[in-house]
């Protein structure tokens, strides 16, 4: 339901009328290259994605914070997901399992009062990400358009008193194929500031050189698709299969990479 002016109206406190707050910066090209795996490509900007969201999952809400960089896969733009960071925890083993998709466990602070808008991410007791902003009113909603989101499915062999060297089920691209348009958008006009941090190392691996963008979206769901994209070399992939609490961050039995 929206007002004469569009903007998105409902229920007071109906969490289904919460915005996402979307973040683009650049950081250096060669550190995203580090981090996908053989297979996957830089692609044309290198640009980290955050998306800090508080939305029903399924009715209820969820606080979370996406991690993605601009990533090719065979020829075909999109974006490769570091992590899902969320605070449900009965979301994050089945969602991985099903589909690959790199969900663990985040505390996630995110509201707007008036037209300040503040977000603040913890995991493990580090805060790895701030921001606040200021709305400056609604932009040009644009078209409908297509993104398509690159997870990976695998499972690790089974191993006893030793490390396992190969894979049960090995390493596929799981292509998300979404379709949005947009009910709403705002411009905003703030900081990001990026902190330091062993269990999310977005500071050190993926530094901000500049912030390219602030806005607060209200989407509209047209279109999802979940599939198997192919199959990567198991080999060139098993040294990026042990990562940071089921994020894709490169980990150590789970926890942060030592070294």
């Amino acid at each position: 339901m929206s007002n004469e002016s569009g903007a998105p109206q409902g229920n007071p406190g109906d969490i289904v009328n919460w915005p996402m707050l979307k973040i683009v910066y650049r950081t250096d090209p060669e550190a995203i290259a580090k981090l996908l795996p053989p297979g996957i490509d830089p692609g044309a900007n290198p640009h980290v994605n955050l998306t800090i969201y508080n939305f029903p999952v399924p009715d209820e809400p969820e606080y979370g914070i996406v991690t993605t960089v601009d990533a090719d896969y065979n020829g075909t733009p999109g974006e490769y997901t570091i992590g899902y960071g969320i605070d449900q925890e009965s979301a994050i083993f089945i969602s991985q399992e099903t589909n690959g998709q790199p969900k663990y466990p985040c505390t996630t602070e995110y509201y707007r009062l008036g037209p300040q808008v503040t977000a603040r991410c913890t995991h493990q007791g580090y805060t790895f990400v701030e921001f606040k902003g200021v709305s400056t009113g609604p932009v040009d909603k644009g078209d409908e358009w297509v993104q398509n989101e690159w997870w990976l499915k695998y499972s690790r062999a089974v191993s006893v008193g030793g490390p396992a060297t190969g894979f049960d089920f090995p390493p596929h691209v799981v292509h998300v194929k979404s379709t949005y348009g947009t009910a709403w958008k705002e411009e905003v006009q703030g900081e990001l500031v990026l902190r330091d941090s062993p269990w999310d190392p977005l500071a050190s691996r993926l530094p901000m050189r500049e912030q390219v963008s602030a806005h607060l979206w209200w989407p509209t769901f047209l279109d999802r698709q979940i599939t198997l994209a192919g199959e990567l070399d198991a080999e060139a992939f098993l040294p990026y299969a042990d990562t940071i609490s089921g994020s894709r961050w490169p980990g150590e039995n789970g926890g942060p990479k030592k070294g």
